[in-house]
């Protein structure tokens, strides 16, 4: 056990790649020595625990640096269970510290380059271009102390490629960039719904499943390798659908890509007509069949992948610098949970994702809807109601089997009463109609909400896809809607709607 990070062991430090000088070599050990027992410290190069509380985010499982993953919860982590939720930890110290709006910067992904080496070297080289004097005369003021340290630490958080902030960056374009933002900015209550990808190449049940909702929903979520298993792609299916004359929601996990990746597919995707993007940073290798992908951690996480992509879009860069002459265009999309660990902590992550570029929310699944609405005034009091759109996550419980795996899926909160009203149904050999109506009920109650914080449904039917229109139609949110071609022409004019 560590002594401050509250992880299971000291880990074994990163390898670099580069080689070092003796002195170099020294100060590695020296720093790994002091680091390892104290902190876990496994050398990433870019320490980060002066804005974590003391506790290092590399022992994340997923090695996440901007907050918890979705399935964060205060009793362990759902990758290890042997280890705590090392950011529960992170986020419950800064609050008692009052220090949690330090954890709203954008941190950057790991330079390569430099783990496995210290972060000591470049902290004395940074005093050194300050000035030894004027750091000590800023450290004896109050007013100029913590401004002096940020002075000292910011360059090797903040390298220049990466310039990461905490404030809100709105969308630098004024038409609406999709069917779907053009929807929500008119003031629509929006209905989104997700497609199961087929496992196999060919696309004929996909074609039927997405001519049977095409004209009842706005658009078309394909998930991402969900639960870390294969299937087809999430771009070819978004392709198939616009082929097909359905709006698609591409779907990007952080999982298995890296920086480079992603740069390349959203300007390849955007080239073949998506316009609606949804970053998440994925189900850990945990949750797939054997064998399974590498497990130790993420190249970038969901934050991450918004900086970049919001960046590529508004400012017309990629990542190294390099400009991008005709830039990408797309409604930029994260996902939410209302219902992962603590309310407070879920919403500090929800204003760091709209800070760094999230224009819409697809929540998690949603049962509790009195527990969704103190989300909501977390994010209230937050600020950011008025700077993202939130579709509220909605599935038809096929089986009770089903709702007994939703009530152990982390992030997910599945009520007693839910759980028995399924149990009552399998007995009487009612469950699937038992599961639409519950979905019905709960509908029936976020509409409610509709300009209050939520503004539309997302139906997540987990295979179930056929079920859509009869939900659609019986909770009396059916929109006939007609797929606007214009939205599929690739704009380079860098301009587009605000959201909200």
């Amino acid at each position: 056990m560590t002594g401050f990070t509250p992880g299971r062991r000291w880990q074994p430090a990163y390898l670099p790649f580069q080689k070092e000088t003796f002195g170099e070599r020294a100060l590695r050990v020296i720093e790994y020595s002091v680091k390892g027992p104290l902190f876990g410290c496994r050398m990433c190069g870019n320490c980060l625990l002066a804005e974590t509380a003391l506790v290092c985010p590399m022992e994340c499982p997923k090695g996440l640096r901007n907050g918890p993953c979705g399935g964060s919860t205060s009793e362990a982590c759902y990758v290890d269970q042997s280890r705590p939720c090392v950011w529960y930890h992170i986020y419950d110290r800064s609050f008692k510290w009052g220090r949690e709006d330090v954890l709203l910067e954008a941190l950057p992904p790991l330079d390569w380059e430099k783990v496995g080496k210290d972060s000591w070297g470049a902290i004395i080289r940074n005093a050194h271009n300050i000035g030894f004097k004027k750091i000590f005369t800023g450290l004896l003021s109050a007013k100029t102390r913590a401004q002096t340290i940020d002075g000292i630490l910011r360059p090797v958080r903040q390298p220049e490629w990466w310039n990461g902030d905490a404030e809100y960056h709105p969308p630098a374009y004024v038409e609406p960039a999709s069917s779907l933002q053009g929807r929500l900015v008119a003031g629509d209550f929006v209905v989104t719904a997700e497609l199961t990808p087929p496992l196999s190449a060919s696309t004929e049940k996909l074609i039927r499943n997405i001519e049977l909702v095409r004209n009842l929903v706005t658009a078309v979520n394909f998930t991402d390798n969900q639960s870390a298993t294969p299937r087809m792609s999430s771009w070819a299916c978004s392709t198939v659908a616009i082929q097909h004359g359905a709006e698609p929601v591409l779907q990007m996990s952080a999982r298995n890509r890296s920086r480079g990746s992603l740069q390349s597919e959203i300007v390849g995707a955007t080239a073949l007509g998506v316009r609606n993007v949804l970053c998440v940073t994925g189900d850990s290798a945990k949750m797939s069949p054997s064998p399974r992908d590498q497990m130790d951690i993420n190249d970038l996480d969901s934050i991450q992948m918004l900086w970049v992509l919001r960046r590529m879009r508004d400012e017309g860069k990629y990542l190294d610098g390099r400009e991008i002459k005709h830039p990408p265009m797309f409604f930029l999309g994260a996902a939410a949970s209302p219902f992962s660990s603590n309310v407070k902590f879920q919403a500090l992550r929800e204003q760091k994702k709209v800070n760094a570029g999230a224009q819409f929310f697809q929540t998690n699944l949603i049962f509790d809807v009195d527990g969704m609405e103190l989300w909501l005034n977390e994010l209230a009091k937050r600020n950011i109601l008025d700077k993202v759109y939130i579709l509220a996550g909605v599935t038809p419980i096929k089986s009770l089997k089903m709702a007994q795996k939703l009530a152990e899926v982390p992030g997910v909160h599945l009520p007693m009463n839910v759980l028995r009203r399924m149990e009552t149904a399998d007995r009487a050999d009612n469950a699937q109609e038992e599961g639409i109506q519950i979905a019905l009920e709960v509908i029936s109650r976020i509409k409610t909400y509709h300009n209050q914080g939520i503004h539309g449904i997302h139906l997540m039917p987990v295979g179930w896809d056929e079920v859509i229109p009869r939900i659609v139609t019986e909770a009396g949110i059916v929109r006939r809607n007609k797929f606007l071609p214009q939205f599929m022409e690739v704009r380079s004019s860098g301009l587009g709607v605000p959201a909200v």
